[in-house]
């Protein structure tokens, strides 16, 4: 059974807008009465929730909100939420660089933390000597610092540079040198922010690879912060959803992503997406997706329809125009392109309506994002990137009564087993 080695309890992290951030003479005074005479804080519950989108009328904002979860030993906990959510506010909490409002975390073992570019390296100091001085910060040795130095710089790829001062390192380098040390000198918990995103690729495929050999070799945890979908997709073993500073999800990396995906998807009516491009000679104005009959919910192996109403005041026929549609999944994956060009066109009328379908949808369960393309005589008319979303219910695809695991595959092929 494992062990719990991160426990957060009802944390909530307020901060006073504007330039002072101490607040007023008053409010220091009132907050000083209230501590003399052993009463909570009374500003601490006054403010608005952290929505950074909206204005708002009060001075204070709850970065944060009665947060509470645990963490396991060797478990890899992704963190994921639009910026301004509040995720920074929380490693920076977890990792003692910030004191919460009010809460409680109890920890097992040492933090290490990668939040920023540079943060915990001194810059007039040489990478060599920041290792030395981030290894006493999380309390080893000299001598224990010694046996991984080697393998510290080797890892880093930084080598040429190690007795430079590391104010001379450019941004991707600090970030090497930096997630180098924290990985290596044997943290307990390893707090990881987007800052990966600033090495290349190269260096982000190491680092993950890392990662995960940290906590499934070495049965060490990770938090792990990115807007990258397919990092925490592979890197982690379940994720949170942050939104306006309260954790709205908890649960499988899988169904974390679909829900964020979801909550994040702004549903504009099509003819309102000013976001396109082309000549407008032909324009979609509606888009209509369903499954066996209009308002019924497409479903694994079911037929399945989108159907669209165009603006065309010049009367384009059909043989004048083509139209393709991309499916995509939740991680920008492409998973399907469909285009009238490559069919045989039945007529060619003055076209109003355009309506795709497939006789038996293949596509598992999901969440899935539709861009359009259509154009005149070769010229583009309407090009709309992920014009719209449609979400796909469980289906027994194969008629054998059991439904296909989403997490296997993305699309399903008809075929045949024979034992011979």
């Amino acid at each position: 059974m494992s062990t719990t080695i991160l426990k957060v309890q009802n944390i909530s992290k307020q901060y006073r807008l504007g330039k002072i951030g101490t607040g007023t003479l008053s409010h220091d005074l009132n907050r000083w009465w209230h501590t003399v005479r052993g009463k909570e804080d009374p500003y601490l519950k006054i403010g608005e929730a952290n929505d950074r989108s909206v204005k708002g009328n009060s001075q204070y904002v709850l970065a944060l909100q009665d947060i509470s979860f645990e963490v396991k030993q060797g478990e890899v906990l992704g963190i994921i939420g639009k910026n301004g959510a509040g995720k920074s506010t929380l490693l920076k909490i977890l990792s003692r660089v910030t004191a919460p409002s009010t809460g409680t975390i109890k920890t097992r073992g040492r933090i290490a933390s990668l939040l920023e570019v540079g943060t915990g390296f001194h810059p007039e100091m040489t990478g060599r000597e920041n290792i030395y001085l981030n290894g006493a910060i999380l309390g080893m040795t000299k001598k224990e610092i010694d046996t991984k130095l080697e393998e510290i710089i080797d890892f880093s790829g930084c080598e040429r540079y190690i007795d430079t001062p590391v104010k001379r390192y450019s941004s991707g380098m600090t970030v090497r040198l930096a997630f180098a040390v924290a990985a290596h000198l044997e943290p307990e918990i390893l707090v990881v922010d987007e800052v990966l995103a600033v090495g290349d690729a190269e260096f982000q495929k190491k680092a993950i690879g890392k990662m995960q050999d940290i906590s499934k070799g070495e049965g060490r945890t990770v938090l792990f912060v990115s807007h990258n979908m397919a990092a925490v997709k592979s890197l982690c073993t379940r994720a949170v959803v942050i939104k306006n500073g309260m954790i709205t999800f908890d649960g499988g990396v899988d169904d974390a992503i679909q829900f964020y995906l979801k909550e994040s998807t702004v549903h504009t009516a099509i003819k309102e997406i000013k976001e396109r491009k082309g000549s407008g000679i032909i324009k979609i104005i509606d888009v209509e997706v369903f499954g066996n009959s209009i308002g019924i919910l497409p479903q694994t192996g079911q037929p399945f329809h989108i159907e669209f109403a165009l603006s065309n005041p010049k009367g384009i026929t059909s043989n004048q125009m083509r139209f393709d549609l991309r499916i995509d999944d939740h991680m920008g994956q492409r998973i399907a392109w469909m285009s009238d060009s490559v069919l045989p066109k039945q007529s060619f009328n003055t076209s109003q309506r355009v309506q795709f379908m497939i006789p038996k949808l293949n596509l598992n369960h999901g969440l899935y994002y539709v861009t359009t393309h259509i154009s005149v005589n070769n010229e583009v008319s309407d090009w709309i990137q992920n014009a719209f979303s449609f979400e796909v219910t469980e289906g027994d695809y194969y008629g054998s009564g059991k439904k296909t695991p989403a997490e296997q595959s993305k699309t399903l092929l008809d075929y045949n087993v024979n034992y011979l």
